[in-house]
């Protein structure tokens, strides 16, 4: 399946019926009367998040949603059928923007949020409507309210608890190729990621999802590379793990270029916790390793991990600090501050 995060749609509302001029005429019956209905109402345009969908490559296909008129009224007091409303189906996540796509009409954060982005029209009064005592016999109806025509862009943010972050080729993707079921694609070369990728991680029993994004590089504020278009896949993530590359001539130059990527794009990024990370390590002598850590601990002003994905050194390490990041406990573990035992080493005391 193919990943798509932006489509622009065009949706209309159906229109409300017109109401009808009508006149009862039946044999026998000397006073008729009007008996014109109303006229049905217009479908809406209905948006709702649906569980199983993580793209919304459907709207690459289909790009026009038109709900359905309502039916006009008839005689003998006959109101006109309602026209079908029609839903667009959405994975959770996604934001719906009006036509500038800058405001934004709604955020779909839950499975099951709907929402109505264009009312149907009013059906029209039927001239039954406006009979009077001084008005016995009207001979005029409304016409139906129009429908609502608009364009709207569709803007998925997956929703991860974790989100990696790092220059091309640092070891996200085969971070989480290691880590879980996911088969990102991995090579030898900058930009292997394209699109974003999902993966569920496991740790003492204690599993959260983590996105992977393509890489940024020094501009990607500007436009430059892929951009930082995608860093959005990452805004409503719990925390954040930025690996940064262990062979890189220069690691302290490369955790300062995403910093400063995170600060233009702005959106709380930097401001979010942060796990910071030396991978590759396997690559490196003992010496290399202890060098560049010491030089990347001192500019961040605090420790790093140092983990490779290919041997799995460091991965269990990094993956429970990611997990106490977010707020999350293994089963059986006792809340802080419930340690109290007595002094033979027995169970807290008890007053049963």
């Amino acid at each position: 399946m193919k990943f798509l995060d932006l489509a622009r749609v065009y949706i209309r509302s159906g229109g409300g019926g017109s109401g009808a001029v009508s006149f009862r005429r039946e044999k026998y019956i000397e006073y008729g009367g009007p008996d014109g209905g109303n006229g049905g109402r217009g479908g809406d345009v209905i948006v709702e998040t649906v569980e199983g969908l993580n793209t919304l490559i459907d709207f690459r296909y289909q790009q026009h949603f038109f709900a359905k008129s309502g039916q006009g009224g008839m005689g003998k007091q006959r109101t006109g059928k309602d026209g079908d409303s029609i839903t667009l189906r959405v994975p959770v996540g996604t934001e719906i923007l009006d036509e500038d796509q800058e405001t934004v009409i709604a955020d779909m954060t839950e499975p099951g949020q709907r929402i109505v982005l264009a009312k149907g029209g009013n059906g029209g009064f039927g001239n039954q409507h406006f009979k009077s005592a001084t008005n016995q016999a009207p001979r005029r109806a409304n016409p139906g309210q129009p429908g609502v025509e608009r364009e709207i862009w569709l803007r998925l943010k997956l929703i991860a608890d974790v989100g990696l972050l790092g220059l091309p080729n640092a070891g996200k993707s085969t971070f989480l190729a290691a880590t879980s079921n996911a088969r990102p694609k991995i090579a030898d070369y900058p930009f292997t990621t394209l699109v974003p990728n999902l993966g569920v991680v496991g740790v003492d029993g204690v599993e959260f999802v983590v996105a992977d994004i393509p890489g940024l590089i020094e501009g990607a504020h500007d436009g430059t590379g892929l951009g930082d278009r995608f860093l959005g896949h990452v805004e409503r993530s719990g925390a954040l793990l930025h690996l940064v590359d262990g062979t890189s001539p220069d690691v302290v130059e490369d955790y300062r270029t995403i910093i400063t990527e995170l600060e233009m794009y702005g959106e709380g990024l930097v401001d979010k916790p942060r796990l910071t990370v030396l991978s590759k390590i396997d690559a490196l002598t003992e010496e290399d390793l202890d060098a560049r850590r010491a030089a990347l601990s001192k500019a961040i002003g605090t420790d790093v991990l140092t983990m490779s994905a290919i041997s799995g050194t460091g991965t269990t390490e990094v993956l429970r600090a990611l997990r106490d990041m977010i707020g999350l406990k293994a089963p059986g573990a006792k809340p802080s501050g419930d340690t109290a035992e007595d002094e033979d080493g027995g169970a807290p005391w008890s007053p049963v």
